[in-house]
Formats: C-alpha cells, sequence, structure tokens
C-alpha cells in the first residue's frame, strides 16, 4: 500500500519563507494574546507573573516549538503532514501514531468553538461601525446575542448562528484554495492588518491625559503594571502555573498545527530559525502589542484596580467585549472606528489561527485517504459545524467552558508531554538534536539538548499535576488541609473538580422538566471522548495493514512512490 504520495503527485509548500513565518506566527498569535495574556498578567501581580512568563518561554515555550517543528519536518518527507503519521515515523512501536490523535482531535474541537468565538469578532465589527453600542451597552447586547437570556438554554440565537456560519464558510473556502493561495495568502494579508490596528489603538490609548472626557488614570500606570518586571513572582507557585499554562496558549503547542505547517518544508530547510523567528514574533505581539491595549485604557477609564476586579477568573472576555467597546464612546467620531479596529485585530488573530487548526485534518484526509483537498475542507467544515452547532446552541448550558477546558487547555498539555517524551526518549535526543540542527541558518545552544530531554518535560509535567489538583485556596493552606482532614478542596476549574461537580448542585433536569448545565457538562465530555474515539478508529483504519513503522525510506527514495 502507498506510503507516500502517489507517482507523479506534487507535494504542496510553502510559497515565500516570510509566508510561512507570517502564517505559523499567525497560528500562534490568536485571541488569548489580546485577551487572556493581559487578563492573566492583572490577575498574577503584573511584572511579577513577566518574570515566570518569560523563564516559562525559554524553558518550556521554545523547546517544544522547536520539538514541533523538527516532528513535522521529519514526518513531512515520508509523505505525512498529520500528527498520526509523523509520530508513527519517530519509532518502531505501533502506538506511536495512537499519540497523534490528540493532533487532529485538538484542532478539531478547539476549531468547533473557536470559530464561535470568532464570529463574535466579526458580528462586533459590523454592530460597531453601525454605532450599536452608542445606544446599545455591550452588557445588555452581548447576552442577548449570546442567547444567555433565555430561559431555555437550548435555544438557538439567531444571529449568533448567523454569524457562525459565515465565519465556519469563510474558513473553508480559504482552506480549500490551498496553502499558498489560501492559508498563507490570509497570513500575509492578515498579519500585517492586525499590526496596523494594534499599533494604532496602542498609541491613541497611550497618549490619553486625565484632561481628557472621563480618564481618571493614566493610562501608563496599567502600562507599568504589566510591564515593570517584578522578583516577588518567583516564590508564588500559582504565578508559575499560571504564566506556564499561558505559553500553552499564546505559542500554539500541543495541538498539531505547528507539525503540520513544517511538514510542508523540505528537508533541509531551516527549523531553527524560523522556529525561533516565529516564536518571537508572537511574542513581540502579546508581551508588547497586547499589553500595550487592554489594560491601559481599560485603566485610564476605570483605574487600575478596578481592571485587576474586572479581570477575575483570567480570561478578559469582560473587558474586551463588554467593556471596551463602551469605552470607545468616549473618542467622538473615531469611536466606531476605534471598535472595528479593535474587534478586526481579534478577527484576524483568530482566522489566522483557525486556519492552521484546519489544515491538519484536510492532510490527515488527503495523505492517508486521498480525497481531494476541496472535499476534505467541505469534511472539516461539516465536522466542525455539527461540533460548534451543539456550542452555539448549548452555549448558555455551559458546552463552550467544557471544549474550552477539555480539548483547549487539558489536551494540549498531555499532548505537549508524550511528543517531548517520545521526541527525547524513543526518537532519541541525539537523533533529534540532529534533526533539528540540519539545515539551520541558527545553530541552537547545545544546552537546549538536555533542556528538552529533562528540563521541558519536567515543566510540563508540573502544570500538569496543577490543572489536575488544583486547589481552591492557597496551595500552603490545601497542603495543611490534606495533611490534617484528608481531603482536598478542588477547585472548580481543575480536572478533578470538574469531574466530581464541585461547587454543582441538582440533577440532569430541574423542576420543570428541562435540562440542567450539569447534563448539558457531561454530555459534552461524552461527545468529546466519542469524537476522540472516532478520529483513532480512522487512523486505524487509515494505517490498517501497513508497517510505516518499520521503514525508514522516505517516499521520494522509493520506487513509483509506494512501498
Amino acid at each position: 500500500m502507498a506510503s507516500g504520495p502517489p507517482s507523479g503527485a506534487k507535494k504542496e509548500q510553502w510559497g515565500t519563507r516570510v509566508g510561512l513565518v507570517l502564517a505559523v506566527a499567525g497560528n500562534a498569535v490568536g485571541l488569548g494574546n489580546f485577551l487572556r495574556f493581559p487578563a492573566q498578567a492583572a490577575q498574577n501581580g503584573g511584572g511579577a507573573f513577566l518574570v515566570p512568563y518569560l523563564i516559562s518561554f525559554v524553558l518550556m515555550g521554545l523547546p517544544i516549538l522547536w520539538v514541533e517543528w523538527a516532528i513535522g519536518r521529519h514526518g513531512g518527507q515520508y509523505g505525512h503532514h498529520s500528527a498520526p503519521g509523523m509520530f508513527a515515523r519517530l519509532g518502531r512501536a505501533r502506538w506511536l501514531k495512537y499519540v497523534g490523535v490528540f493532533g487532529l482531535f485538538t484542532n478539531l474541537t478547539v476549531a468547533a468553538y473557536y470559530c464561535y468565538i470568532e464570529s463574535w469578532t466579526l458580528a462586533y465589527v459590523w454592530h460597531s461601525l453601525r454605532g450599536t453600542f452608542e445606544a446599545t451597552p455591550p452588557t445588555t447586547f452581548f447576552p442577548e446575542y449570546l442567547g444567555t437570556t433565555n430561559a431555555d438554554i437550548a435555544a438557538i440565537p439567531y444571529e449568533a448562528a448567523g454569524f457562525f456560519l459565515a465565519t465556519l464558510t469563510l474558513n473553508v473556502w480559504l482552506l480549500s484554495r490551498g496553502l499558498v493561495r489560501g492559508v498563507e495568502l490570509a497570513a500575509k494579508i492578515g498579519m500585517p492588518l492586525l499590526l496596523g490596528f494594534g499599533a494604532v489603538l496602542a498609541i491613541k490609548g497611550l497618549f490619553l491625559g486625565t484632561g481628557d472626557p472621563g480618564v481618571v488614570e493614566s493610562p501608563l500606570v496599567g502600562l507599568n503594571f504589566v510591564w515593570e518586571p517584578q522578583a516577588s513572582g518567583l516564590f508564588n507557585p500559582s504565578t508559575w502555573l499560571a504564566a506556564a499554562g499561558q505559553i500553552f496558549f499564546t505559542l500554539s503547542v500541543g495541538m498539531g498545527s505547528i507539525h503540520c505547517y513544517a511538514a510542508y518544508l523540505r528537508e533541509r530547510d531551516d527549523i531553527a530559525l524560523n522556529a525561533t523567528t516565529a516564536g518571537t514574533v508572537n511574542e513581540f505581539v502579546e508581551v508588547i502589542l497586547g499589553g500595550s491595549i487592554l489594560i491601559p485604557i481599560a485603566t485610564a477609564y476605570l483605574g487600575l484596580a478596578a481592571v485587576q476586579a474586572a479581570t477575575a477568573g483570567g480570561s478578559g472576555f469582560g473587558l474586551g467585549f463588554l467593556t471596551l467597546p463602551t469605552l470607545f464612546n468616549q473618542w467622538g467620531w473615531f469611536g466606531p472606528i476605534a471598535g472595528a479596529m479593535w474587534f478586526g485585530l481579534l478577527f484576524f488573530a483568530g482566522i489566522t489561527s483557525s486556519l492552521a487548526m484546519g489544515q491538519p485534518v484536510l492532510a490527515f484526509l488527503q495523505d492517508e485517504f486521498k480525497v481531494k483537498r476541496e472535499k476534505a475542507a467541505l469534511g472539516f467544515g461539516l465536522a466542525t459545524l455539527l461540533l460548534g452547532g451543539l456550542v452555539v446552541v448549548l452555549y448558555p448550558g455551559g458546552t463552550f467552558d467544557e471544549f474550552d477546558f477539555w480539548t483547549g487547555t487539558f489536551s494540549l498539555i498531555v499532548f505537549a508531554l508524550a511528543e517531548v517524551l517520545i521526541f527525547g526518549w524513543i526518537f532519541g535526543i541525539d537523533r533529534g538534536w540532529a534533526e533539528l540542527n540540519k539545515g539551520a541558518d541558527l545553530r541552537l545552544p547545545s544546552f537546549y539538548k538536555y533542556v528538552i530531554k529533562y528540563v521541558t518535560p519536567l515543566f510540563i509535567l508540573v502544570v500538569l499535576f496543577g490543572a489536575m489538583v488544583k486547589p481552591s485556596i492557597g496551595w500552603s493552606e490545601a497542603a495543611s488541609q490534606l495533611m490534617s482532614t484528608g481531603s482536598w478542596p478542588f477547585a472548580v476549574d481543575s480536572v478533578l473538580g470538574k469531574l466530581l461537580h464541585v461547587g454543582e448542585t441538582g440533577g440532569y433536569f430541574d423542576a420543570s422538566g428541562k435540562i440542567t448545565p450539569m447534563f448539558v457538562k457531561d454530555l459534552t465530555r461524552v461527545i468529546l471522548l466519542t469524537v476522540f474515539a472516532m478520529i483513532a478508529a480512522l487512523v486505524w483504519r487509515a494505517f490498517r495493514g501497513r508497517n510505516i513503522e518499520a521503514s525508514t525510506q522516505r517516499p521520494d527514495e522509493q520506487e513509483g512512490g509506494a512501498s
């Protein structure tokens, strides 16, 4: 059975190096750069958060980036552009390809709810230009838009559903056009616009003065709060966990999309410099640009103490979607334009990321089942519509939060840990190091060889443990309670807290017979497990009878492209 592209088939490749870097940076630069990072910084002491964050980037983020680029380029030489085939090539064990299931599952399920958030930004661009928020406060508009004001948690929010369909259609159309004419083109257009809009808003916001209408505090107070490094964060375990967790969000590692993008490189194309450049661009956007918009502008009009209170939970969605549109009304004629630029910025950040989520699914269908790209794009669109439709309709019941936690957080950490261990210990750190430096324009410091094998896995293990047993009180207080009573006070947003329904009461149906959030959450978990099992079955079907794990011969070295 063929183990690579058919004889004479032309392998897709990136058009330009700039396009590749922008596409990978666009994959990483997402909504979390502008919403989650500022909120996490505000909740964890501002500059006190910055020091553990940068250390986590150096010791965990960059190594995972390099590992994913190396796995991707290596797998691409054997004709595999999605995680199952790539991981099968890292050793002789047959189970390795099933680790790659995470690289399909995470992209598909994250895309389902991420496209929904993306559609919010598109809707807000439209309503900003229409002047909706001058007459209707976002605190009134947004709940009605999402359908959370409806007594029935399964009611359809028609406007939100319409924008979701429009956003998903655009994603599918761009994916169907191919790597260069779709994904790369979107990055070349979207990333410069994103940077331009962000620069305009940052400059306008930072030049606000206490003499301007509505301004109560200098925006520089908020800027200094985020950017001024403080060593105190080094001694707070919660700050370290938050900082390390943010790295997964900001770099889009542990998903399988970076692997896919790297698989379209040639054998000796640089990955060390490309990965470092893409990661640095993302950090610039997040720390420099993302840290200069939301917190400083909100601080100017609300005061720093109010901003910290508004970011409780660490998501930033409240400030971004409820507060900022109202504050833009203070900017006169420029207010609607500023609103459109802010949400346009978020839209471009979102779509460059969601395209990266679709590409691995298309690649799997194309490589392993020989499905044409257009049909593969439609298949991805249909699957995303079904899963995303569930998120749209059952958003009030908590489906969105379940998708976000299990697929956008927990699954990422598990996959990242598995890939780093496989790369360092099964593929072998010596082979891995040689792969990383093959054709490199940038020679990596040799000490990173040991960081990848020992330090990075330990970092991820700590993050995983924190996600599993995160306490509802301080870590020291929780440890004391465990020692004295034998019970651990799990937080509601930890793995065990969610599984045990901490903080929830009642059953699956209320007194009137309607379904409850508890029912919705458990239903969502069953659906996600079913999707994972179905993808694993597809992987089994794709590689049934193929002994690809034992082969080290690349398709371009095989006669006729077949084994």
